[in-house]
């Protein structure tokens, strides 16, 4: 029997595909067939049933951990990236004393500082303001790379070393976090115990990471 998959014969993409994620929250639902399962084992005896009963109160609690620990890694990308757009401010001004710095830079720094609440960001909140942090950095360096005597600042060195570090954090930190949200989606998924429980609670698939625009496109230019 040929293989289901060939790639010798194809069909294949030679112009190659770019991969989204798929910004949806999908809810958990169950159907009767759960709550006659349900029904069977207290019909079978009250030991099934408190057994059952149990195992879907550690589920519950289980659950909820697990949602605590989404919320610490999603807090930790927060923090990385307002001490991001807090370490760019403080590039832009030191650059603007050197060169006339655009003003979209700093209207753009400006929304990113807009009070926003880093402890209460939602997801998209999230990818909006690392968005707006790539764009900050993307016209920093297109200044500095105009003016390349701008590296021998001190001060801009250093801010440029301490930008650089914290991006490396921030793609730690959702990578992180991309490793809860995926624990998360499977385990709600797991019939019968944690998915009967996240359709009683109203449980949702939750959104990994997503690159803004402006990276992607910045991932396709020519480095060398």
């Amino acid at each position: 029997m040929a293989n289901v998959l060939d790639e010798e014969t194809g069909p294949i993409r030679e112009e190659g595909k770019d991969i989204n994620v798929i910004a949806k929250q999908i809810e958990v639902k169950v159907g009767v067939g759960s709550t006659i399962f349900q029904v069977i084992l207290w019909v079978l005896g009250i030991i099934p049933g408190v057994i059952f009963l149990i195992m879907k109160i550690n589920a519950g609690t289980y659950l909820r951990q697990l949602e605590q620990r989404i919320q610490h890694q999603a807090s930790q990308i927060d923090n990385y990236l307002e001490q991001r757009v807090v370490i760019l401010q403080n590039l832009a001004k030191l650059v603007d004393k050197a060169v006339k710095l655009d003003t979209e830079t700093f209207t753009a720094i400006a929304q990113a500082r807009s009070g926003k609440n880093v402890n209460s960001l939602s997801d998209q909140e999230r990818v909006e303001l690392g968005a707006q942090a790539d764009t900050i950095n993307n016209r920093l360096n297109i200044a500095i790379e105009n003016y390349p005597d701008l590296k021998s600042h001190q001060e801009i060195a250093d801010a440029i070393q301490q930008n650089s570090y914290l991006q490396k954090e921030i793609t730690a930190a959702r990578e992180a976090y991309n490793d809860a949200v995926l624990t998360w989606n499977k385990e709600i998924q797991i019939w019968p115990t944690k998915m009967i429980v996240a359709a009683k609670n109203h449980y949702t698939t939750r959104i990994p990471f997503i690159a803004s625009k402006e990276v992607k496109e910045k991932a396709r230019d020519v480095f060398f």
